[in-house]
């Protein structure tokens, strides 16, 4: 397999890979535990706006050409209310926090360290917009839920091993349609943070 490029996309260059991105997103959030019934058109006015957020950024992986994963980062201070409340609602200031909204990765390239290269991108980026602290929201399932794959093995120690724990409290709600329902449903998602 080639060599794995780590680049970061701001303003134009972010805006050029807006389509593939949307696409990778709906892809791999297909998947188990989030399950999404993407819509193209939603992911790339989503894409758009964030990419225009002040000090936000998109960290892609390029074999070659073609994008095969993507992690975003931007500060919080910058997110929608069902992002920031969970922190604003307890008086924590966020001034110095920075929000990571996702991490997508095609299957075939996971494995490889690239997952902890779009850590190092974000949290680099992070401290160089002036954080403190990072943090990111994943989705809650229950362990006997009926479409958890055979053998999954969640993210949890990879979180660990890169100083994440579970912020006691912290739980935000997010809305989104999942395959085979009618409509959007909304689901909890659990906060991990680390000082930098």
């Amino acid at each position: 397999m080639a060599d794995i490029a780590i680049r970061l996309l701001k303003g134009d260059a972010a805006a050029a890979g807006l389509a593939d991105l949307a696409r990778l997103r709906i892809a791999v959030f297909a998947e188990w535990p989030y399950l999404y019934a993407g819509d193209l058109a939603y992911e790339e006015q989503y894409l758009r706006d964030f990419a225009s957020a002040p000090h936000a950024v998109i960290v892609a992986a390029m074999d070659g050409a073609t994008i095969i994963g993507a992690a975003t980062a931007s500060p919080m201070a910058g997110q929608a209310p069902a992002i920031s409340d969970p922190f604003t609602s307890r008086d924590m200031n966020i001034s110095r926090l920075f929000y990571f909204g996702e991490s997508v990765l095609l299957p075939q390239y996971r494995g490889l360290g690239i997952g902890h290269r779009f850590f190092d991108a974000r949290e680099e980026h992070a401290r160089l917009c002036g954080a403190t602290t990072t943090c990111f929201a994943a989705v809650i399932r229950p362990a006997d839920h009926p479409a958890r794959p055979a053998g999954y093995a969640p993210l949890d120690p990879f979180w660990r091993k890169r100083g994440y724990t579970p912020q006691a409290g912290l739980v935000a709600s997010m809305d989104w349609q999942e395959h085979g329902e009618a409509g959007e449903t909304p689901h909890d998602m659990q906060f991990w943070g680390r000082v930098l």
